[in-house]
């Protein structure tokens, strides 16, 4: 039996950062807004259980320190699965440490094939509960549709998002999302309530949505590694509705007014990408699964 799964890879349309918690992790609101970009994840049956890794970087680990791995072993622990075999092969496609998620769709991904292949029949909220073990964004990329996550990022609320263009420019560094909150913390800032921007988001109405997109990470990030701000300032530049740091970074995604305008932007900032989301149009009909 075999079974491939498609990992999303994540933007954060806004990410407003509240403060630290006791247990080491933020208390956050964010929007999580998956996009075309992913992941294959391919699970197939196996005596023991092992990762492989193609198309990634040569240092990205396919050992137990992966999420795929940890979360394969949370499922199992949860489900009772005396012996959990299987060989998951994840073909990456979604830059590596970008604050897109990719580690944690794959995890997500993972626990959704490995909940069929060894027939725990975990349901929804149960799967939810076992991703939110494994790290904070897996609850919110189970599935392809947007959700709003708050506490520490792991209690997720689908909501409801219009197809929206964005490009997405991603750098060859790595930004440790340990090491974006220890310096906000350095200098906290809160962003604004975040209800008008959702609202736009449900609406579509993207000249609204824009301008008010944020991330309270991107100014501690963007003040150690400048070129987040000097591309912010190159897309607004282009003509783009709005530009900003997703998840830790250092990826900047800016927002089109459609496939047309998203390709000119591309087209503007050298080594962007245009993308789309979220994938499914409506959280009820999401599997994820294909």
């Amino acid at each position: 039996m075999t079974i491939t799964s498609v990992a999303y890879a994540k933007l954060n349309v806004f990410l407003r950062v509240l403060g630290s918690r006791t247990d080491g992790y933020h208390d956050i609101e964010t929007v999580l807004l998956p996009v075309d970009l992913h992941d294959v994840v391919t699970i197939r049956e196996a005596t023991q259980l092992t990762v492989e890794v193609v198309g990634g970087p040569g240092d990205l680990t396919a050992g137990p320190d992966n999420l795929a791995h940890v979360a394969a072993r949370a499922l199992a622990e949860s489900a009772g699965v005396d012996r959990p075999g299987a060989h998951v092969r994840i073909e990456k496609r979604i830059p590596v440490s970008s604050g897109m998620g990719g580690g944690s769709a794959d995890a997500a991904a993972t626990l959704r094939g490995l909940n069929a292949l060894w027939n725990c029949r975990l349901g929804e909220a149960e799967l939810a509960q076992v991703a939110a073990t494994v790290g904070a964004d897996v609850p919110g990329l189970l599935g392809a549709g947007a959700v709003f996550a708050d506490g520490r990022g792991a209690h997720v609320t689908p909501v409801h998002a219009a197809t929206t263009w964005w490009v997405v420019m991603p750098f060859d560094l790595a930004v440790s999302s340990t090491d974006a909150y220890a310096w906000w913390d350095e200098e906290p800032m809160t962003g604004p309530d975040p209800g008008a921007l959702i609202a736009a988001l449900e609406t579509g109405n993207v000249e609204l949505l824009g301008p008010t997109a944020f991330n309270d990470l991107q100014r501690p990030v963007a003040r150690r590694h400048p070129q987040i701000e000097r591309t912010v300032a190159a897309f607004l530049e282009a003509g783009a509705l709005g530009a900003v740091m997703t998840g830790s970074g250092p990826t900047v995604v800016a927002l089109a007014r459609h496939v047309g305008h998203a390709a000119t932007l591309a087209e503007a900032v050298p080594g962007s990408m245009a993308v789309w989301g979220p994938p499914v149009a409506d959280n009820r009909e999401q599997s994820g699964v294909v």
